[in-house]
């Protein structure tokens, strides 16, 4: 007789993880969204002395971490969320605030995770999709909000598409949301963005609105993706007590939170590593485009292009035309992730590597369009 498992496990989505892995050190991975740089040399350093001390647990209270995402952004470390990686802190919202007749209202094509929280809360998910121009369209978010909904997630900028929508949209889309609803602004590629202006920017709507969290992560612009720390700034410290009790204790281990409270002490490598990045990725798009691809207005460090139109004059967008491009691509030693697994058929996301690697994609995409 087979081991008999819960509904809700038919129901969750397997999470669409990137490949590649195995194959070897020459291999531009693009597929995911890290950081083509490294730890810095005294990241690394801090997060050596802290496996040291691996025979103990890592401090419960997170207080290290807490006050040091305190003092850069000013909101008391009761009010700041920790989880393994931004994701964690999103499972666990969907825990603490859905329940079967409830709603979560997001747009689509996301964040891949979001799915995962109506099934596995049994809540009724709602997804609103992208405008023409692959963003998020608010008025239509603000107008799915019912007396059931519990949540609203808003990814700014969005993954996988890359755009963003200003903090002005953003504002009137709070006003229209009642305080009782969770807003979750995802913002993981906040710092890339430049025409959301300072990172602080947003940090000033949680003192207007209560109900909001702003999710963000170590794994992108400060490049800590394989040590997994996510950090949530909470408008309400209830957010934070809420998602704590539905988790496991030791949620974030001790060498990962060495290494980001060492992480955030480096501000300048980090605007550094953001200057650079923004020029790969403009030189990125100026390749693709010479190609004749449609590209994204991106704000992240990625991009999102659609496939080309076929001979007859009908979008080659099926799924068989772009699994066909991803494995050519991966023929020739460059990963990126296909669109049909991120909710669009015929697009690619591609993450902005060094310049070697974008000009490898670039000149292995020519040979597949």
């Amino acid at each position: 007789m087979a081991i008999e498992f819960a509904a809700r496990i038919r129901r969750i989505p397997s999470y669409p993880v990137a490949a590649g892995y195995d194959l070897g050190d020459d291999v531009a991975m693009l597929a995911s969204n890290e950081s083509p740089f490294g730890p810095l040399p005294v990241v690394i350093e801090a997060a050596r002395k802290a496996v040291a001390g691996a025979n103990r647990y890592p401090d419960p209270s997170y207080s290290a971490i807490r006050r040091a995402l305190a003092d850069r952004y000013g909101i008391p470390p009761a009010r700041i969320a920790l989880g393994n990686g931004s994701c964690d802190i999103l499972l666990a919202a969907g825990e603490a605030l859905l329940e079967p007749g409830a709603e979560v209202v997001y747009a689509w094509p996301a964040f891949s995770v979001y799915p995962h929280l109506a099934a596995a809360s049994g809540a009724r998910a709602i997804e609103v999709p992208l405008d023409g121009d692959e963003r998020h369209d608010l008025d239509a978010i603000a107008a799915e909000v019912t007396v059931a909904t519990r949540l609203v997630l808003v990814c700014n900028p969005n993954n996988p598409t890359s755009t963003s929508v200003g903090l002005e949209q953003v504002e009137a889309l709070l006003e229209r949301v009642p305080r009782h609803v969770c807003v979750i602004l995802d913002e993981a590629y906040c710092e890339f963005a430049l025409t959301l202006g300072d990172p602080f920017a947003s940090v000033e709507l949680l003192r207007r609105w209560p109900n909001l969290v702003l999710l963000r992560t170590f794994s992108k612009v400060y490049g800590l993706a394989g040590l997994r720390v996510g950090y949530g700034l909470c408008g309400d410290e209830r957010f934070r007590e809420a998602v704590d009790q539905v988790r496991q204790p030791f949620h974030l281990n001790a060498v990962a939170q060495a290494a980001a409270v060492e992480a955030l002490r480096h501000q300048d490598a980090v605007e550094d590593r953001v200057t650079r990045t923004i020029a790969n990725r403009l030189a990125l798009e100026e390749g693709i485009r010479g190609l004749g691809l449609w590209l994204a207005d991106s704000e992240a460090n990625f991009v999102w292009l659609r496939l080309p139109e076929s001979n007859d004059g009908e979008q080659a967008r099926s799924a068989a035309t772009e699994e066909a491009v991803t494995r050519g691509l991966a023929e020739r030693g460059v990963l990126v992730r296909a669109g049909a697994s991120l909710g669009r058929e015929g697009a690619l996301r591609v993450t902005v590597g060094t310049e070697a690697e974008n000009a490898r994609f670039v000149a292995a995409l020519a040979e597949l369009v």
